[in-house]
This record gives C-alpha cells, sequence and structure tokens, in this order.
C-alpha cells in the first residue's frame, strides 16, 4: 500500500536527487539508429576471451555460491601480487578487499567514514557519482576546481587545496589520471598532499582506475607508493577500464590491514559479496595473458587519442589537450554556454553520443568529453560527423 504523502516520505537529499546528466544523453540515444556512443567511459571491445572462459569454466564447475565476502583468496592474492609488483611496495593480502565494482567500492568507503555533516573535498571537473554517494550517505560536498591551463589542460593548486579544507573536512577524493580531464598528479603533489592530510587527520581516498592507461609511462604515480600500511590512504580500483570488463562490476581496495574487518561487515550490509565465478575472471586478468591485453588496450587508446586531438586541435572553436592519460578528450568550446544542450544538439544532428561537462560540476560547464577507447574507424567516423557542428 502507497503511504499517505508519498514523496514526503522520502528523504529530502533523495528526492532532490538529480538523475546524471550522461545518462540523460545515453538514454536520449535509445531512440536513434546509428549512434555512435562515445558518451561513457568504456572501450568497444568486448571482454577477452581467457577471462571471460574463466568465468565459465566456474560457472560451469558450481561455483554459485556465497562467497568470501572480501574476495576468494586466489583474487585477493592476486590483487596484493599484481599490486606489489606494480608499485614496488609490498602489499599483504589484509589490505585488499574485493568489491562489487569500483561504485560500490566508493559506497561503502563513505558510507564508514562520514558522519552526519563531514565534508568530502572533491577535486573538480570529477566523475559525478562520487558526488552523489557522499550525499547519500548525509556527507557535505565542498569542491576545489582545477585551474585551466593553456590549450585546454588543466593543474591543480596544492595551496588552495589546503585551504580549502575545513574543521569538518573528513576525507579528500582525488582521481588520478581523472575522470574527465585526463589530468594526472605528480609525485611531488602527492607527497605535499600525504603529508598535510597525516598532520591534518584527513583520508585520502585515492581513485586510481585509470593507472594503467597513460601514455608517458608505464603507470600513473599512486599513493602507494609513498604511504605506509597505516596512512590515511585507500586506493579505490576497478577491473572495468583496463581488461574492458566495465559490465562485470568488479573492483577493489587497497587500505590500511585494520580496516579489512570494517569492509567486510559493510560488504555483509551491501552486496554480501561479489560472485566466485566471475571473481575467478578477474583472476585470469591478474596473469600473463591479462598483462598483455593490457598493453594492448593501452596502445588502442593512445592511437584512439592521436586521432581524436588532431582532428579537434584543427577546429578554431576547440581547445584541447593532447591526452597524456585516462582515455577522454576533455575539450573547451568556445561560445558553448550550455554543455548539455549542445550535447543533446549533436547526437541529434549528428549521431554522436557526447558526454556534457556540466555533468561533471560547475567546472565542466563549457566543456565535452569524448571517450576515445575504441577503434580507429569509429572514432575517425564519430569525427566527420562532428566537426561541421564544432566549427
Amino acid at each position: 500500500m502507497t503511504p499517505k504523502n508519498f514523496p514526503a516520505a522520502l528523504r529530502p537529499e533523495i528526492a532532490a536527487m538529480e538523475p546524471s546528466r550522461i545518462v540523460q544523453l545515453w538514454e536520449l540515444g535509445f531512440e536513434q539508429e546509428d549512434v555512435i556512443p562515445l558518451w561513457v567511459g568504456e572501450s568497444d571491445l568486448a571482454t577477452p576471451d581467457f577471462i571471460s572462459r574463466a568465468a565459465f569454466d566456474a560457472l560451469q564447475a558450481g561455483r554459485t555460491f556465497y562467497s568470501h565476502k572480501r574476495g576468494i583468496p586466489a583474487l585477493v592474492e592476486g590483487v596484493a601480487g599484481y599490486s606489489s609488483a606494480l608499485y614496488g611496495r609490498d602489499v599483504g593480502v589484509s589490505r585488499v578487499t574485493v568489491t562489487s565494482s569500483g561504485m560500490h567500492a566508493i559506497t561503502i568507503i563513505l558510507q564508514t567514514l562520514l558522519e552526519p555533516g563531514d565534508e568530502l573535498l572533491v577535486i573538480e571537473p570529477t566523475w559525478p557519482n562520487v558526488v552523489s554517494a557522499a550525499r547519500i550517505a548525509h556527507g557535505k560536498v565542498r569542491f576545489l576546481a582545477l585551474d585551466p591551463v593553456a590549450e585546454g589542460g588543466f593543474s591543480l593548486d596544492t595551496e588552495k587545496l589546503k585551504a580549502a579544507c575545513g574543521p569538518r573536512t573528513r576525507a579528500l577524493f582525488i582521481n588520478s589520471p581523472s575522470n574527465p580531464t585526463g589530468w594526472m598528479i605528480e609525485r611531488e603533489q602527492q607527497q605535499e598532499i600525504l603529508d598535510f592530510c597525516r598532520e591534518r587527520g584527513i583520508w585520502i581516498l585515492a581513485d586510481e582506475v585509470y593507472a594503467r592507461l597513460v601514455y608517458d609511462r608505464p603507470v600513473a604515480p599512486s599513493f602507494l607508493e609513498i604511504a605506509g600500511p597505516e596512512d590515511p590512504v585507500i586506493q579505490i580500483n576497478s577491473f572495468s577500464k583496463t581488461w574492458a570488463m566495465t559490465g562485470w562490476r568488479l573492483g577493489w581496495l587497497v587500505h590500511p590491514p585494520s580496516l579489512g574487518p570494517v569492509f567486510s561487515n559493510m560488504i555483509e550490509f551491501s552486496s554480501s559479496g561479489a560472485p566466485g565465478f566471475l571473481q575467478e575472471g578477474a583472476v585470469a586478468a591478474l596473469g600473463p595473458e591479462g598483462e598483455a591485453f593490457a598493453g594492448g588496450m593501452v596502445e588502442r587508446c593512445r592511437r584512439g587519442g592521436e586521432i581524436v586531438f588532431q582532428r579537434l586541435s584543427g577546429l578554431p572553436r576547440v581547445a584541447v589537450a593532447r591526452p597524456t592519460a585516462s582515455f577522454y578528450a576533455f575539450f573547451r568550446v568556445e561560445g558553448m554556454d550550455n554543455s548539455l544542450s549542445f550535447a543533446k544538439r549533436i547526437l541529434r544532428e549528428s549521431g554522436v553520443g557526447l558526454a556534457p561537462g556540466s555533468a561533471f560540476g560547475e567546472a565542466g560547464e563549457g566543456h565535452l568529453r569524448l571517450c576515445f577507447a575504441s577503434s580507429p574507424d569509429r572514432l575517425s567516423a564519430a569525427m566527420d560527423r562532428i566537426e561541421p557542428i564544432l566549427r
């Protein structure tokens, strides 16, 4: 039976929550034919067969029961070994928790750390889901905008970051390499921020999902390379991007060992654990074949980024930086003051789906985001369609 005054029964922050502007474009695209979808962050490659086969074999073998809350042992050990090798620091299994997606990881962190009125400082433009997740967890969100630099790039002012932290700042969310901008924090700034957060007792939530998608070095700088096991640092990661596994919904955390039992409880009372047979696929992703696939994904995105950069940089109204990390072109369009309306126009007139910059916060307005993790042919076709509108 529907409660009387049903809308009033909702929490105000839930009732007032707006749908994602990325999803708004995506849903509009369902109504059109021959759409080239470059609006969400995923490749046009399907998950490689060796990963799917491992999951299928586990499914056929009956791995369909409840499993370990923080991940099957083989995957926890695999993540610990992968992280240790990648960053040259010992990451023990007591520091690893497997989650039902990177978004699930963020959700349980914020539910664990934030009390009503606590603040999460978010560097923007940013992936919008973290903002809503903080508000759902009764937290307040404070924003720090990256500074725009020449030709469409961005930089972080650490003095502004320190000044933005108030007495109720509980955690700092840093996504590097960044979605949507491709900005990447360097070691010197990481160390400065870690020292500051140690002194102030502020948690660093390091979203490093795009760590492997870097074009000038093997891996992006990580807080794990400079933080001790008990430092206030939680690394967030996901299988989605590097291994073309967006639909699998598997992620992981690297955290202080003392948080392991806490996250176990949080998982019990949210997802009750990721499916065991899917985790077997993730084990395969972390093996030698997965490493080879990751290298191929980097080269695919490097080529895609160069195609998009060359085409966009030749347009007089567009300011875009050459991509150095992640797989997005986040470009500014002169004279565009409503990116949502403009993205809808592009979709309607060209059949190309882009994400509006305003979806990533006020600092993103005036921009559009294009995911270039697709084949050269698809990207070239998309650019042929949108260039006349962007001129």
